[in-house]
């Protein structure tokens, strides 16, 4: 027969491990949809993800890819200067959005086009994604020494075609 001391401890550690338990599910069930993963268009070019994911492309605005549609809908290409991707938009795009300079957006891929939810400019012109600039030197680009504008010099070899 156990004593009673000894019962009640290995009751309590184990209220305890099960309530650790229980709150690592709990958090972990309730970040899922807020964890958003980035990917650079190479990485999206490689391994399309699925159409209902959730995350975020971030490059450089293409030179002459930015396109107004009806209302309040844009089009333009991001890339890492090795592929770009086409991203539809509708809404109110940054201050600070132009072509040639880094961006990062939230949205889905559905049949060969990014649409954005979310569309992020870099906040002064000094500033790039860490994200961002670590994609555009694995293309061979250094953004530390062009200055502030970040342009691929007509290098981008892969793109990618809306489908249908």
């Amino acid at each position: 027969m156990m004593p009673l001391r000894k019962k009640r401890r290995i009751q309590i550690i184990a209220v305890a491990a099960l309530s650790l338990a229980s709150s690592t599910a709990l958090i972990g069930y309730a970040t899922r949809e807020g964890i958003n993963y980035y990917r650079s268009p190479t990485q999206v070019a490689e391994a399309p993800p699925a159409p209902a994911e959730l995350f975020r492309i971030g490059g450089l605005v293409e030179e002459g890819s930015i396109t107004r549609g009806q209302g309040e809908t844009v089009s333009f290409r991001v890339t890492d200067c090795a592929f770009s991707i086409p991203v539809t938009f509708t809404g109110v795009l940054p201050d600070l959005f132009a072509e040639n300079e880094s961006t990062v957006t939230l949205g889905r891929y559905e049949d060969g086009t990014f649409t954005a939810t979310e569309v992020l400019a870099k906040h002064d012109e000094t500033y790039m994604p860490r994200e961002v600039a670590e994609s555009l030197k694995a293309q061979g680009v250094d953004p530390t020494q062009q200055g502030h504008s970040y342009g691929c010099k007509g290098v981008v070899s892969g793109q990618l075609e809306a489908k249908g």
